[in-house]
C-alpha cells in the first residue's frame, strides 16, 4: 500500500515524496501497517469552484480521497492529480506551503485524519 507525502523541504519549499506503507502479517486478516496514532477525524466537501491558493495545513493529516478529483501544486512546482482512493500526507505546515484545486468543475469527497 502507498501514500503521497507533501512535506516541506530544508528550502522552505514543499515537495511530493511517494512512501510504500510497510505491511506485516495479521493471521487470518491479511496484512496491517503498525498503528499510527490519530488526534481527529472530519469529511469534506469541496465546491466545484474550489481553488485555494498556497496555503499550509493546519494541522499533519492524511487526506483520503472518495469521490472527485483534486490537483495539488507543491510550492517547488511538481502537480500531482488525487482522485477516489489516493492517499496524501499533507505535512507541509510550515513553508511557503501548497496550491489545491478542483479538477472538471466536479466537487470532491475526502476524509482527512489529523495526525497532531
Amino acid at each position: 500500500m502507498k501514500f503521497v507525502h507533501l512535506y516541506t523541504g530544508p528550502d522552505g519549499l514543499s515537495h511530493f515524496k511517494d512512501v510504500e506503507v510497510e505491511m506485516k502479517p495479521a493471521g487470518s486478516r491479511g496484512q496491517r501497517s503498525e498503528l499510527m496514532k490519530a488526534t481527529g477525524i472530519f469529511f469534506s466537501m469541496t465546491s466545484p469552484e474550489y481553488d485555494l491558493d498556497y496555503h499550509n495545513p493546519a494541522h499533519r493529516q492524511f487526506v483520503i480521497t472518495l469521490e472527485g478529483q483534486v490537483e495539488i501544486t507543491a510550492s517547488d512546482g511538481t502537480t500531482r492529480l488525487f482522485g477516489p482512493g489516493d492517499i496524501m500526507l499533507a505535512d507541509d505546515t510550515t513553508g511557503r506551503g501548497h496550491i489545491s484545486r478542483a479538477v472538471n468543475k466536479k466537487p470532491r469527497r475526502a476524509i482527512f485524519v489529523t495526525l497532531d
